[in-house]
């Protein structure tokens, strides 16, 4: 598969199966094939999760950012592989080691970091950082499992 950078979201949408409001990739910005993955996520006022996440303090779900930190170690492992069949898909499997370091807001971009640290049986285990304006917002480690269902 010939990566072509930047990857929009119409083009994500073809490697990974989220959709709105779900999707949480804007752009892939890098690519090293078995190495590493940068993307963005453009966190905007109208997104579902401020209308209770919390109206007069509006602030991203850590839960979220985790997602999305785990949609680009997916879509790492998909490019990696040269795409994804229709009936395979990469499940999040696991996560150690989070620490969120800085509160998330609309208006902010986050720009995620992801590193293949190993790949066995169908699970990647990845290092993931979520930074804002440079600052670490959240790191963790996430693991991926593919799975053909």
């Amino acid at each position: 598969m010939d990566v072509q950078l930047p990857i929009e979201a119409k083009d994500i949408q073809k490697l990974i199966p989220h959709r709105y409001p779900f999707l949480q990739l804007d752009r892939i910005t890098a690519f090293e094939s078995m190495k590493t993955l940068t993307a963005i996520k453009n966190v905007t006022m109208n997104e579902p999760q401020f209308q209770g996440h919390f109206p007069d303090l509006p602030v991203m779900p850590g839960v979220l950012i985790i997602e999305a930190m785990a949609q680009a170690c997916g879509t790492l492992a998909i490019l990696s592989e040269g795409g994804r069949k229709e009936n395979e898909f990469f499940f999040f499997a696991g996560i150690d080691e989070a620490r969120f370091k800085r509160q998330v807001i609309p208006g902010d971009q986050l720009i995620f970091e992801v590193e293949l640290l190993t790949n066995k049986r169908g699970i990647g285990k990845f290092s993931a950082v979520a930074k804002v304006d440079g600052q670490v917002a959240v790191e963790a480690i996430i693991m991926c499992a593919k799975r053909v269902v």
